[in-house]
């Protein structure tokens, strides 16, 4: 018997990378284990640097003009920055399944019950971009106007052509792109804000109120302190998928957390302590009062930066959402469609960031977003973070595929956080039946309670870790 000695035939395969400048090539598939990099100490320095963010400036004057005193906000900012733990945990969904969170969040919802969030978590991160995008260009046109050229039309749409141009290019580079981004502009934003900080702090008038905030301003102060926050729940995954599985959940969260923490309650404070001086209803005209002459085009500066970090962040996301949608395109494709979209609503005559679609939006995030991070946290915890790759992707059947594409539990668990939310909430757009007996008090974000408790009833003997 005569043995063969055969040749192994070898084929060599081009791996996708994920590289700075280089457009990235893996939308919401996972990512496979020899392409994962990195590790938690990125996630810090994406969330720390994503939420340096004039928008919390606005929010930490909010509290004041609720009633709050100096540091009666602050202890509101502080312990809205907590929050952030749930976002750093989070991301441990993305390490497990190397996909995005809205892709994951089908276990909680099923494949069809999964759309409706899906889509409208699109329309509040376009939303969301437009708002940011609207804020950088008017800080960047007032940056033209300090160095002398009021050039009216063409000044406008030069600072709204370099505000998106900053915003898109980096978001369809992609995820590596993103990451070194938010880093490197974390770097110089830290100095410019904490210079900021140091400027606006002294002279905060740190008296009491002459009247007690009650529960209407209590609660407002919260609600505005956790919308940030909140808005990120669909996101974590997006940026943990190719960390190598082995990132630990500890390292992670803390990471997460401390980035998103250090940021949102350093510029939080920074518009408590602006509140106490002047009048913070143009939140940029007031805070440039209180600095120097010196520093109001670095300040201006400031405001643009923060407004490119935070539209990347949502941008990039956007696009891998529209895949989750089932727009049967590559992320770079699908991220234009997203770009084209942003770049329509701040050319509108109308836009301002004090027109409705900023009020609106805080409200779809409470009132919806609480709710629904309420279940995908819940389910999360009783899967231990494990999941079924084959059962997230299948078009139809598998794993998640329930009842016709619905998981009941998770869509009446979502209903139940809905009703509560909407019926407790206060707000210029509407305001629920109960916050008169509840003496004034919003109580929106408990609907996140509601929602996990009520999935936790009627989930627990069902859904379980997957082997």
């Amino acid at each position: 018997m005569l043995e063969h000695e055969t040749t192994p035939v070898t084929t060599t395969v081009r791996a996708a990378t994920d590289e700075v400048f280089q457009v990235e090539e893996h939308g919401i598939d996972p990512i496979p284990d020899a392409e994962r990099h990195g590790g938690a100490k990125d996630v810090f320095w994406l969330w720390f640097g994503s939420n340096l963010t004039f928008t919390y400036v606005i929010n930490g004057a909010l509290a004041v003009a609720f009633g709050l005193s100096f540091w009666q906000a602050t202890g509101v900012v502080v312990l809205g920055g907590l929050s952030f733990l749930a976002i750093g945990a989070a991301g441990l969904s993305g390490v497990r399944t190397g996909t995005a969170t809205l892709v994951i969040s089908r276990a909680a919802f099923g494949r069809r019950g999964n759309w409706p969030a899906g889509l409208l978590n699109w329309i509040v991160s376009i939303g969301y971009t437009i708002v940011n995008t609207v804020v950088g260009t008017l800080a960047l046109e007032a940056f033209f106007s300090d160095l002398g050229w009021h050039g009216g039309h063409a000044a406008r749409a030069l600072a709204l052509a370099v505000t998106l141009a900053l915003t898109f290019a980096v978001a369809l580079w992609g995820h590596a792109t993103v990451q070194f981004a938010e880093r490197w502009m974390a770097y110089v934003l830290a100095v410019g804000f904490a210079a900021l900080l140091v400027l606006v702090l002294p002279g905060a008038d740190t008296a009491a109120p002459a009247a007690a905030p009650g529960a209407s301003g209590w609660s407002l102060a919260f609600v505005v302190m956790l919308a940030g926050p909140f808005s990120y729940l669909p996101m974590p995954a997006d940026y943990t998928r190719y960390l190598p599985r082995t990132t630990s959940l500890r390292a992670i969260t803390w990471s997460g957390a401390l980035g998103g923490f250090v940021s949102s309650v350093a510029l939080g404070v920074a518009g408590v302590a602006a509140a106490t001086q002047v009048d913070m209803t143009d939140a940029v005209a007031g805070t440039e009062s209180l600095l120097p002459g010196w520093f109001q085009p670095l300040f201006l500066a400031l405001v643009l930066g923060g407004s490119v970090t935070n539209s990347i962040i949502t941008l990039y996301s956007s696009s891998l959402n529209l895949q989750v949608l089932g727009i049967p395109w590559s992320r770079a494709r699908a991220i234009v469609i997203s770009a084209a979209v942003t770049a329509v609503g701040p050319s509108a005559p109308s836009s301002s960031p004090t027109s409705p679609p900023p009020a609106l939006l805080p409200l779809l995030l409470i009132i919806v977003f609480a709710p629904w991070g309420g279940v995908f946290l819940a389910d999360m915890v009783l899967r231990r973070c494990t999941y079924d790759s084959a059962g997230l992707h299948a078009d139809t059947g598998g794993a998640y595929w329930y009842r016709s594409g619905w998981h009941p539990a998770g869509m009446t668990a979502l209903l139940a956080g809905l009703a509560f939310s909407a019926l407790t909430c206060d707000s210029e757009l509407w305001t629920g039946p109960l916050v008169a007996p509840l003496g004034g008090a919003d109580l929106t974000l408990l609907g996140a309670a509601v929602s996990a408790l009520v999935y936790v009833l009627l989930a627990r003997r069902t859904v379980a870790p997957t082997p």
